[in-house]
């Protein structure tokens, strides 16, 4: 009888991962479509928003169904986000006074809307949360860093550190994982629209210094590989170097590849959509779990059916993790947390204007919004007893 090898405690993996400026044209119409969400919940909690965004050279359309109380000027809220974002100089390529915005919106049609005021579940939905201890906020390394280095970029380029620095970016983080645990930062790519005046040897090392090293010093070794702008020129960006559209960077918006993620795009809906609002649900509950420290990695699986209230199935994943029988896991979630689509709403308080802060460097792994709360870790930690 041959001999047996398990090699899986000895394993050496890289996991990628990235992030996109505010400024990248995909990003910019999920910020304009969760701005509108936040100006119709801001008057009118009860709104019903579905609006998507495209944006391209000179322009942005709006599009979708609206149903609310409140009182918008759609066009100001358009041409405002895209000033804020810094799209307001002939160099950026795209300038927020100068674009032309076509509106194509309806209201809600009331053969969905009868479903949604029930309070059930209006079509079958699979959604998952996820989370780790990699990290402080529970995320995955990778897109935790991913994020951290466009904040980085997006804070200098607005406090005219790095003056040259246009609205468009990406970020991506290769982590070296040994025995499944994070090592050492592999590989950082990241790519910034720059004004045609800086030098690539300029911005690379400025970039280096003023951005990377702050944020993934403790990381870096003398194997990690470099790629800052690595096409050399990053001039023309933003909706004139690509055309933008809202939910492209759901990715982005989650885990990174590390957890996974249905498929549904969050930002233009308001918390009606399930599809938003319990991915945020099942990222609470899949945080609170890894808080309570009976296991390293967790995945929620929750499974709704068609006019059905509460979740037909929930799935618990820990990995191989935690001692802690599965079943006993799924019973303490099925007893503490309300996953009703009115439940959601009620514990998470998700009527409120917060969503277009959340179009911006991750959904998840956040100190800002309720889904990040570990208040209701102690009723996994009585598990362990």
């Amino acid at each position: 009888m041959g001999s047996i090898f398990f090699y899986v405690n000895f394993m050496k993996y890289l996991i990628t991962s990235e992030s996109v400026s505010e400024g990248h044209p995909d990003k910019m119409c999920d910020q304009i479509s969760d701005a509108i969400l936040d100006a119709c919940l801001e008057q009118d909690p009860d709104s019903r928003v579905a609006c998507e965004t495209l944006a391209t050279t000179g322009t942005v359309i709006v599009s979708g169904e609206i149903t609310t109380k409140a009182k918008v000027n759609y066009t100001d809220i358009v041409r405002n986000t895209v000033n804020e974002i810094g799209y307001n100089e002939v160099e950026a390529c795209y300038n927020w006074d100068d674009i032309w915005v076509h509106l194509l919106i309806n209201t809600q049609s009331p053969d969905i809307a009868m479903w949604v005021n029930t309070g059930w579940a209006w079509d079958q939905w699979i959604m998952y949360g996820f989370a780790t201890n990699e990290t402080k906020d529970l995320m995955p390394l990778s897109i935790s860093l991913a994020h951290r280095l466009i904040r980085k970029l997006e804070e200098v380029r607005h406090n005219n550190i790095l003056e040259y620095l246009l609205p468009d970016a990406k970020a991506q983080v290769t982590i070296e994982f040994e025995n499944h645990k994070p090592k050492r930062v592999d590989t950082i790519v990241i790519s910034n629209q720059h004004r045609e005046k800086v030098s690539l040897e300029k911005l690379q090392k400025d970039i280096l210094e003023v951005v990377i090293k702050p944020v993934v010093w403790d990381l870096l070794d003398e194997n990690t590989i470099l790629h800052i702008n690595p096409t050399g020129r990053f001039v023309i960006g933003g909706p004139k170097g690509d055309c933008g559209l809202t939910g492209r960077k759901i990715i982005v918006d989650t885990y990174g590849w590390l957890g996974r993620h249905w498929g549904w795009a969050f930002s233009w809906k308001d918390p009606s959509k399930v599809d938003r609002s319990w991915a945020y649900i099942a990222r609470y509950v899949a945080k609170n779990i890894v808080a309570s420290w009976i296991c390293e990695r967790c995945e929620v699986q929750l499974w709704y059916a068609i006019w059905v209230a509460e979740p037909v199935s929930i799935y618990v994943d820990t990995f191989g993790t935690s001692n802690i029988p599965t079943e006993d896991i799924v019973k303490t979630i099925r007893e503490n947390f309300d996953l009703t689509p009115d439940g959601i709403i009620k514990t998470l308080d998700l009527k409120k204007p917060i969503y277009r802060k959340t179009a911006k460097w991750g959904h998840f792994g956040r100190d800002d919004v309720s889904w990040e709360k570990i208040d209701m870790k102690d009723v996994f930690e009585k598990l362990k007893k």
